[in-house]
């Protein structure tokens, strides 16, 4: 039975003051408090700005010897690609998580594709090309689209031994369906909320803006067993940080599912 470490995609939010981090926390103190509670995060802002090598070397330190990192992928890899720049981006990338890997504390590197990367030849092909660069470390792929969700994309990340990331979201047409699939020795869960009025139109925070029940938690439980039961282990990452939601549902998925800090 592989381990179940739970916790959160990102952790620098001023509104988790009085949830999670004592009220007037330094910005900068907020990993170490995190990190005394939580085995895991998923690196967000790596997405938005390319990570830095001084930046990774400073989070490494500022947590224990058993934490791990997840890291979402650059832009530039997954939503706004460039022909040609592919060999660049993917060595900048790699370069600044570098002491993260180097530590041991990488789980995976989550590429994050949007709804509009659709299952054709391009975009398989450029996959495989994306994969190929980064093949060195532990890759995690969520698709956003619901095309992907088939038996052949699952193969096909199996023969890699590359993670297929599954997702809760709203159930609406075109969106991928709750499942359990194994493809690696690593399961992902990503929780992103049920906001389905907010899911096409929302901002990265609206969008996000949603509080599981009990009972919502308590369909993951089961699968997130057979995923462990898989796997070595299972990372389940809660994205609707709005308001600590993300802390208070990660809290009570983590009681459910048994993630026990060792």
């Amino acid at each position: 039975m592989g381990k179940i470490i739970t916790g959160t995609s990102g952790y620098s939010y001023k509104d988790w003051e009085g949830i999670l981090y004592p009220p007037g926390t330094r910005q900068s103190d907020y990993l170490k408090f995190y990190a005394a509670e939580f085995r895991m995060t998923e690196l967000n802002f790596t997405y938005y700005r390319m990570p830095e090598a001084k930046l990774s070397q400073r989070m490494v330190s500022q947590t224990g010897p058993d934490f791990t990192f997840a890291i979402k992928a650059h832009k530039t890899l997954t939503h706004e690609i460039t022909a040609g720049t592919l060999a660049t981006e993917s060595a900048l990338f790699l370069k600044g998580i570098e002491p993260i890997v180097d530590a041991g504390k990488l789980g995976a590197v989550l590429l994050q594709f949007p709804f509009g990367f659709h299952y054709n030849r391009e975009n398989r092909t450029y996959l495989d090309h994306l994969c190929a660069k980064l093949s060195d470390i532990p890759l995690a792929v969520e698709f956003r689209n619901g095309h992907w969700q088939n038996q052949s994309v699952y193969e096909g990340l199996r023969e890699r031994d590359i993670t297929l990331v599954n997702v809760d979201e709203p159930q609406l047409p075109g969106l991928l369906k709750p499942c359990d699939m194994v493809t690696s020795y690593l399961g992902y869960v990503r929780f992103h909320g049920r906001n389905k009025e907010n899911w096409w139109k929302g901002d990265n925070v609206t969008r996000y803006d949603y509080l599981y029940s009990d009972a919502e938690l308590c369909e993951w439980v089961p699968r997130i067993k057979s995923m462990a039961a898989k796997t070595s282990m299972v990372l389940v990452v809660f994205n609707n940080h709005s308001k600590g939601q993300a802390v208070q549902n990660a809290r009570r998925l983590r009681e459910m599912a048994g993630d026990k800090k060792e």
